[in-house]
This record gives C-alpha cells, structure tokens and sequence, in this order.
C-alpha cells in the first residue's frame, strides 16, 4: 500500500512538471496566436481612413517623347497650398491619398520648357493615370519695339541734300528727291539758308549778276570800280535778306517747306504745271499743300529792305513791285531748270 502511493505521489509530480514545462510554450503559441488576431485589425484600424482615397500618377515626357526628370509637379486645391513633388530620373510622379471628388489643378514646370497643366477629379480607390504630361520647348518671345522719328529721318534725308552738287562743284541743296520727304524743323530750315548764303558759289555768282547789270547800266550807278562795287553790295545784301528771309524766317513761322520737290514722271506739260506752281503753292510741314506765302513774303520783304540801300532813283513802289514779280520770275523759271535740266546734272547723297 505504501509502494502504491508513492507511485501515485511520483505520477503526480511528473504530470505536474511537464504541465509547468508545457506552460511556457503554451503561452507563447497564445501570444503568437493573440499578435496574429490582433495585427489584421490593427492593419484594418490604419487603413480604414485611406480606404476611400485615390491616386495621381503619370511620366512627364518632351516633344520627343523623352522622360524629363527633376520636373515639379503641384497638386492645388481650390483652396490651400499645393502640394508639390518632383519627377523621378524616369520622369515618374505620384501623388497617394487624394481626396475624391474633388477638382484638382495638375500643373508641371520644368527650366526651359513650357507649363502643363490640366483639372483632374479621382474618384474613390481609384488611381488615375494622366497620359498626356508633354512639355514643349517654351517659345521665346521678345517684344521689339520700333520707334519712328521724323525728325531723324529728316536729318538724314537733309544730310544726303547737302551734298547734291550740279556738275560736281555748284552746290543744289534747295531741290528734294526723296517721293516722300519728311519736313524740316527750324534748326534744319536755317542750316540749308546758312550753308547757301556763305558758299563760295553765292558771292560767285552775285558777282557775275553785278557784272551783267553793269554792262547793262541797271540801277543809278557810275559805270566804274566804284560802280560795280555798289552794285555788287546790293545784290549780296537783296540775296542775304531774301534767302533768309524766304528761306528761313517765313518757314519756320508759317510752317511751310522752302525747297522744290522733284516730281520726275508724269506728263512734260504736268511737270512744268509742277514746277511754275511751286511759286504758288508750298507743301507745309503738316504734309498739306498751301498757298506760297513764304516765297512770296521773302521777295515782297527783301525788296522793301532794298529801298534803305537802293539809291534814290530806285526808293519808290515801282521798284518793290517791279523787283518783287522779277523774283517770281526767276523762281519759276528755276524750278522749270529744276524739273527738266539739273537733274540730268546734279549728283545725289546717299542717306
């Protein structure tokens, strides 16, 4: 009886000890067996706000189809700051948990080339692949802005006048060939009179017109040195005074051109017209024709000047007059030798 309670007694304690034994694995397989419940809904606990979010993915590629990388791509809302991103070497962007139904603005930018942009809505789970991120070259666009100033082009056109030589030597500055000249200003108007009245050609041939009144006994003078002298001081003084007076002085105040424009095609009878009315009628400075007050007003004025200095058998209407419709003459009878003659002979500025 006591040998089979001790067997008892000693089953007793092996049960007890590979029950003690077994506890430690059982509490790992539970605790292994808990991780494995508890992870699915720790998962689905994280996932659960995401589950009803998209995507935004595509490739950013160039007119050649080649992927651009380093490209920013920005995600904006209506409202808030964008969210921005920059392509992979591949070209590649993504943009994960966007808020559905929604409309976004997609806009790429990359150094060089122009903007993409484009409205993008997801829906929810949904990933949605833009197909068409092309970037082109940007067109370089510069804005050139061209100035027109008269008063250049006058200061050119002038310039090109101021060299017409007829045959070479005898100055033609009063006569222009340009189809559309631009008007002068007044500083222009009193250069040509200037660079005319002190030419060496001017004394020349005020000297040789002294010379023919002198063999022609004009004007009450001597008919000697003293007498071509006087006659030479006189024609300076009546050409000084109505170059500048018609050519300069009246221009600037009337507004009109003093120099005869060419015509050069048409008719013979409709270029002498031309040429006789060039008396009678001016181009202003407005680009409109006038009456001819300048040319007049500079020979009326220049021959009442001369009653200071005529002598006194000349001091009278009869001379004003007389002289005044001779000054017409001569000018109408030049702008004919404008028209038909120098031209042939006279040598052109470039400009």
């Amino acid at each position: 009886m006591s040998t089979t309670h001790n067997n008892s007694q000693a089953s007793s304690h092996r049960l007890l000890g590979t029950r003690l034994n077994l506890t430690p694995m059982l509490l790992l397989i539970a605790l292994a067996g808990g991780l494995i419940l508890v992870a699915p809904a720790s998962a689905r606990s994280t996932e659960a706000p995401n589950a009803g979010t998209g995507s935004i993915v595509g490739t950013v590629v160039d007119s050649t189809n080649d992927t651009i990388p380093n490209a920013t791509v920005a995600l904006q809302k209506s409202v808030g700051d964008p969210v921005t991103v920059v392509t992979k070497d591949d070209g590649s962007f993504a943009f994960h948990d966007v808020a559905p139904g929604i409309a976004y603005q997609v806009t790429v930018a990359a150094e060089g080339l122009a903007e993409w942009s484009s409205s993008v809505t997801v829906a929810p789970g949904q990933e949605k692949t833009l197909t068409d991120v092309t970037l082109h070259i940007l067109a370089v666009q510069r804005a050139v802005t061209v100035t027109y100033s008269s008063e250049e082009v006058a200061a050119q056109q002038l310039k090109a006048e101021e060299h017409q030589r007829v045959l070479g030597f005898i100055p033609n500055i009063y006569v222009t060939y340009e189809p559309h000249p631009e008007p002068l200003t007044t500083r222009m108007k009193f250069e040509l009179a200037y660079k005319d009245l002190t030419h060496p050609v001017f004394f020349a041939r005020t000297a040789a017109w002294a010379g023919v009144e002198q063999a022609a006994d004009l004007r009450n003078y001597p008919q000697n040195a003293r007498g071509y002298g006087d006659r030479l001081g006189t024609g300076l003084a009546d050409g000084v005074t109505e170059g500048l007076i018609g050519n300069a002085v009246l221009p600037s105040l009337l507004h009109q051109d003093p120099r005869y424009f060419y015509q050069g095609s048409g008719t013979k009878k409709s270029r002498a017209l031309h040429a006789i009315l060039a008396e009678f009628i001016c181009n202003g400075d407005n680009g409109k024709t006038q009456p001819n007050y300048s040319t007049w007003g500079g020979s009326l004025i220049s021959s009442t000047i001369s009653l200071a200095y005529y002598p006194s058998s000349d001091r009278n209407a009869q001379h004003v007059f007389r002289s005044f419709g001779i000054g017409l003459g001569l000018h109408a009878a030049g702008g004919l030798v404008q028209e038909f003659i120098l031209d042939k002979f006279t040598s052109r500025g470039k400009h």
